[in-house]
């Protein structure tokens, strides 16, 4: 085994801000037999609804949406600082509908509790999709960031996903 199971709480020395903002994470879908990640740097890590939370965003034209959309589960993959070509070129730009990113990159997959991972992650949370909603327009109340970050109107779906485990890899 690649990953020991740790509790999400007992997460030491994980700074959200670098790890989500700066490290970057891959979201991780499958449905139907086809698995993809995709590149994500907003999300957030807490507590909500009595429960350890993840928020991550999908907009909807990348091939993991509609995976992300069919999936009961994902998989949030954390790696640190030395994987950012990888993450930011291959699956951050490239589409999962035109090839295997995973491949491209070197990348392999895992499997655990049955949700699909990678064996490079050095961070993996398992995740179950408690809420979905999309980002509104009509919502916005700094239309600065409105105007900046989505010029083509192209709103992100918001997933509230409840960590149902933690892995770190196994050193």
């Amino acid at each position: 085994m690649l990953f020991k199971e740790i509790d999400p709480c007992e997460l030491e020395n994980l700074n959200a801000f670098r790890a989500v903002g700066k490290e970057w994470f891959l979201i991780t879908a499958e449905h139907g037999g086809v698995r993809n990640a995709m590149t994500a740097s907003w999300g957030f890590l807490g507590n909500l609804w009595n429960k350890n939370a993840a928020v991550c965003f999908v907009r909807p034209q990348r091939f993991t949406h509609t995976l992300t959309e069919h999936a009961d589960r994902v998989s949030l993959c954390f790696f640190g600082d030395g994987y950012r070509p990888e993450l930011g070129k291959i699956f951050g730009r490239l589409s999962g509908r035109n090839l295997d990113k995973a491949a491209e990159a070197g990348f392999h997959y895992t499997y655990l509790d049955g949700v699909p991972a990678f064996e490079e992650a050095s961070l993996v949370l398992v995740c179950r999709k408690m809420y979905t909603d999309l980002i509104r327009e009509e919502n916005f109340l700094d239309h600065e960031v409105d105007a900046k970050c989505y010029p083509e109107k192209d709103y992100h779906t918001v997933y509230i996903c409840e960590v149902e485990k933690a892995y770190v890899k196994e050193v």
